[in-house]
């Protein structure tokens, strides 16, 4: 089916998506596009419009608001099934965070509205987490310590605020700072891997919180996940290097390391909050895996 199903997240961006989707949609079908479109309108509803589209036969599929949705779409689309067909994900950007396209291109929805008239496309990997209940597919970042906190209360309290609302839990968190143990350990890593951790984030593209460029090694078609890893580093020591996480550099402080890996195992006695594309959840990690090229991507 060459028809595009388009999900509208209307909350996202704090309402901005509810009022610009009707206009973007309109210029693409003016392009020539068939699409169909529907309306989320909880956490969570884009997954099952994904799933039941998936089954009628739809494989082009466009997200309309944030992350959060292309990440609800890739989910209703990938998570519990064996085997999937071949599908491409378009994207007009019209939430808060928008973090993976900025691997691509600075220009948002026109970039993106003109990859979908040109019908210009490019693989890109998914990252695979088994937890005890199943399985969740990222297209952006897992990450767990002070990154998952720091989202947790954005969510929480922050979000209509945007940027603003990002940084003002990365200073509340800067506050109520923890730095724990996250066993785990890569590839043929024989030992664990339990020191003490500000964060450590499992990335399949550079950027998080829209601006934020965790991890400036990655790319999105190499088949590797790029792992980064803060140390244990204080109060004093994070505010001083925290403008560094927005230009990449704070991977050269001497409590930092980077890896590009294909699988990671987690030893997690209890669940944990982990953000996964910018959403958050409590689980019982299992295992981190690449699945390399598969979903095309419009941009």
């Amino acid at each position: 089916m060459d028809r595009f199903f388009a999900i509208v997240n209307p909350a996202a961006g704090g309402g901005r998506s509810a009022k610009l989707a009707g206009p973007a949609l309109a210029r693409l079908r003016e392009k020539g596009l068939q699409v169909d479109a529907i309306a989320s309108t909880v956490q969570g509803h884009a997954v099952q419009l994904a799933r039941e589209a998936y089954e009628q036969g739809y494989r082009n599929f466009l997200a309309v608001g944030g992350d959060g949705t292309a990440h609800e779409i890739l989910n209703g689309v990938f998570a519990g099934r064996t085997a999937v067909q071949r599908i491409a994900l378009g994207f007009l950007p019209l939430g808060t965070g928008n973090s993976f396209l900025r691997d691509f291109t600075r220009d948002g929805a026109e970039a993106s509205l003109q990859a979908l008239c040109e019908g210009r496309k490019r693989p890109v990997d998914l990252i695979r987490l088994t937890h005890a209940r199943g399985e969740i597919y990222s297209f952006n970042l897992l990450s767990v310590g002070f990154t998952a906190d720091v989202a947790a209360l954005t969510n929480r309290a922050f979000k209509p605020f945007g940027h603003l609302g990002y940084l003002l839990g990365v200073f509340v968190r800067v506050v109520q700072l923890h730095r724990r143990s996250f066993a785990l350990r890569c590839d043929d890593d024989v030992d664990w891997d339990e020191r003490r951790s500000l964060f450590l984030t499992f990335n399949n593209s550079k950027y998080t919180g829209g601006t934020m460029l965790i991890a400036p090694h990655a790319d999105a078609s190499d088949g590797l996940i790029e792992f980064v890893r803060w140390g244990p580093i204080g109060r004093l020591g994070l505010l001083r290097t925290l403008p560094r996480l927005y230009d990449g550099s704070h991977i050269k402080h001497p409590l930092a390391s980077r890896r590009a890996v294909r699988r990671v195992e987690f030893k997690a006695p209890a669940r944990v909050d982990i953000m996964i594309d910018g959403e958050v959840a409590t689980l019982e990690c299992r295992s981190l895996d690449i699945v390399p090229a598969a979903v095309d991507v419009f941009i």
